[in-house]
């Protein structure tokens, strides 16, 4: 029977990840200390690290850069709609 992978709650991944960017204990002690494999220890405090800088950044030009690719992709919808609509009327002899 294989062996079933462990599964870690957000929370636990960041109080390891908070405990090895403090860097008062190695992370060989903080790996011993949770039960994970010290590689895991350093994926996650280099994870926590690359998504802090995220949490200081301007807000706004994300939202901004979100809202355009929302409007986008519903342009792109209502276009497509219009020509299948078109294309229907065609096809059943329907006129507007």
């Amino acid at each position: 029977m294989p062996k079933q992978r462990k599964n870690y709650s957000g929370d636990f991944k960041a109080r390891v990840a908070l405990e090895a960017i403090k860097g008062q204990r190695t992370i060989n002690e903080i790996a011993h200390r949770y039960s994970v494999h010290p590689s895991q220890v350093t994926q996650w405090r280099k994870q926590a690290l690359g998504h802090l800088q995220d949490g200081f950044s301007n807000g706004r030009a994300r939202d901004q850069h979100d809202n355009e690719q929302l409007k986008a992709d519903l342009y792109q919808q209502i276009g497509q709609l219009t020509v299948e609509l078109e294309w229907l009327k065609k096809r059943t002899g329907v006129s507007s």
